[in-house]
């Protein structure tokens, strides 16, 4: 092979190379979402959250998320975080919440939505934020793993950081129906069939394990159901007396079959559509 001909494929092997991402401007926008194929960071102009002090029943996760966050957007020592518990209950809610209560008063940080089939890519997402003056909340909502899915490995990369170690610019906060993001039945499955039962699942089990910080999340009372409710519609003006309220919500819940954060939404938002509020 001569070596004109080696240059004419080293050329094209060149051409056919994508470019290095550049960095986007994170002073575009406080919230990204990052895309593959190409890979890109997206600025989010309108971020959907509500207020903070509109979620009820979560204290002490609230609390304690807060002070994390804070600390990170400081500079400071942070954990990573795992919330975890009963679909519906605020946990995605409470991440979004949270960054804009602490970017009030830290305005370099900012929040980054990853979604779980791009954990792959996770690595040349890291070295995008990598350096950066701003402080990032990598946020990966509904967070599992099942059988055969190799994806908890690029995970790692965020929570281990590998050889580089993760960035201290960067901390990851997941949310999970799933304490140890696996399905239970998966590990009682993986442990029956193993020769040495206690390693079989001891690498995704251990996956949870590397968050700092494990934030539970459990069904609401009745109360608390109706709390939420109450406060949706101080919020934003809606007018209904307590006993219609309570009679509506319960009838409401009833036909769900269930009780929750979520429920409580999307029965404060019917009550808005029927009362002729916009919801801003």
């Amino acid at each position: 092979m001569t070596i004109d001909l080696m240059e004419r494929i080293a050329a094209a092997l060149e051409r056919m190379a994508p470019a290095p991402l550049d960095a986007p401007d994170f002073d575009a926008a406080t919230a990204f979402v990052w895309h593959t194929d190409p890979d890109r960071l997206e600025p989010v102009e309108t971020v959907s959250r509500v207020d903070l002090e509109l979620l009820v029943g979560i204290d002490r996760s609230r609390d304690t998320l807060h002070a994390n966050t804070r600390q990170f957007a400081a500079g400071l020592p942070a954990n990573n975080a795992l919330l975890w518990g009963a679909r519906g209950m605020g946990k995605s809610s409470l991440v979004k919440a949270i960054h804009a209560d602490v970017h009030a008063s830290h305005d370099r940080l900012r929040i980054v939505e990853l979604q779980r089939e791009d954990l792959p890519s996770v690595g040349r997402l890291l070295s995008l934020l990598r350096g950066a003056p701003q402080r990032f909340i990598l946020f990966c909502d509904d967070l599992s793993f099942g059988h055969d899915d190799a994806h908890y490995k690029s995970l790692k990369a965020v929570l281990d950081g590998g050889i580089e170690g993760r960035p201290d610019n960067v901390v990851l906060y997941a949310t999970s129906n799933r304490r140890h993001l696996m399905p239970r039945d998966m590990i009682e499955n993986e442990r029956g069939s193993a020769i040495n039962p206690s390693e079989a699942v001891e690498e995704k089990v251990s996956l949870s394990d590397r968050f700092g910080l494990w934030l539970g999340f459990h069904p609401c009372d009745q109360d608390q159901y109706l709390s939420m409710i109450r406060g949706y519609c101080d919020a934003h003006g809606v007018q209904i007396s307590d006993d219609d309220l309570r009679a509506e919500a319960i009838e409401w819940q009833a036909t769900r079959g269930a009780r929750s954060g979520r429920v409580a939404w999307q029965y404060f938002v019917d009550l808005a559509g029927r009362k002729g509020v916009t919801l801003g």
